[in-house]
């Protein structure tokens, strides 16, 4: 078995040889991995972010043979995190989790930014996608989506919306909305959306964005009245909530989502190793029920699709970000 092997490794590294690859390359890549896989995960424990890529991480490490250690590294909307990964060695050894916030945000309200969003990293795969969630406080005197915008229309900047912060997800879907519907809120920036979620279930403001399962309770419990949902369909748990593409408002109907990358220039067979593992963790029952706990739903796409949908997102918020005039230090 041994020697096969070796003759294998050596007719490996003798076509490397003609391509210019050194053997010592061959023979990382035809054992990987021989080491456990530094998973970065760019927001503090607890959050959506660490808990999706925790599920994953898991399973991922059995499917590889090597453990998966997360490694919280927060900070600055989660660029901290993403700039370490993209100095990382690109050897498989160091991946990390994009979100909408890492890799679509941040490009376009940061412009020191530290880190290129569709250069420096090699896409695996998207794991996952949450739905986010429009409610307003109960009080407020619209009972759906045209009602409300009618009200908001009528008084312009009178209603409120809160948002985890200047430059969150929260506050950019506000603002998209906004453009999207041609009316005018207020945005109240917090610091994080547990605060901005408090305010809005006492009514200091009057609307909340959000993902959806940190509000669901509170919908569920008539606390706060859904008006739309960020999702290609709508969401099991909220059946008679329409989707904004149903309401003529498609371009706020992006969910946020959380994907498997890695440092450029990561080799190719190393990359098709981890997706392969990556999509069969995505299809595990135990995966996808934890998964759907959250409200979230397993993608498992194509690198060269999730790349796509990276730009895509970096495009779209670089335009929502000037016309809203966002711009972080």
């Amino acid at each position: 078995m041994q020697r096969r092997h070796l003759l294998r490794l050596l007719a490996a590294a003798s076509a490397a040889a003609a391509a210019g690859i050194s053997f010592s390359a061959v023979a990382q890549q035809a054992g990987y991995p021989t080491k456990p896989i530094t998973l970065v995960v760019p927001f503090p424990a607890g959050g959506t972010t660490d808990i999706i890529a925790r599920i994953v991480a898991d399973k991922l490490g059995q499917q590889l043979g090597q453990a998966v250690v997360v490694d919280n590294r927060g900070g600055a909307g989660g660029s901290i995190g993403t700039a370490f990964l993209s100095k990382a060695a690109p050897d498989g050894y160091t991946l990390g989790i994009a979100t909408a916030s890492t890799h679509g945000i941040n490009p376009a309200v940061y412009p020191r930014l530290s880190y290129d969003a569709t250069k420096d990293f090699t896409t695996i795969t998207n794991l996952a996608s949450v739905p986010n969630v429009m409610s307003i406080n109960p009080a407020v005197k619209a009972t759906d989506m045209k009602s409300f915008i009618a009200l908001a229309q009528s008084q312009p900047n009178k209603l409120a919306y809160g948002s985890a912060g200047n430059g969150s997800v929260s506050h950019m879907m506000g603002e998209l909305f906004k453009m999207s519907s041609k009316t005018e809120l207020l945005h109240v920036p917090y610091k994080g959306v547990g605060p901005a979620l408090n305010d809005a279930l006492a009514g200091q403001v009057q609307v909340l964005f959000d993902n959806l399962p940190s509000s669901l309770p509170f919908i569920e419990g008539g606390k706060l009245r859904a008006l739309a949902v960020a999702a290609p369909k709508r969401v099991a748990a909220l059946p008679n909530v329409p989707t904004f593409a149903e309401l003529g408002l498609g371009e706020v109907n992006d969910a946020a989502w959380f994907g498997l990358i890695a440092p450029a220039n990561l080799p190719a067979d190393i990359q098709t190793r981890l997706h392969t593992a990556a999509v069969k963790v995505l299809a595990l029952p135990e995966v996808k029920a934890k998964l759907e706990k959250l409200g979230a739903t397993p993608v498992g796409d194509t690198p060269a699709h999730f790349a796509a949908q990276i730009k895509s997102e970096v495009a779209k918020n670089k335009r929502v970000a000037a016309a809203a005039k966002i711009s972080l230090d």
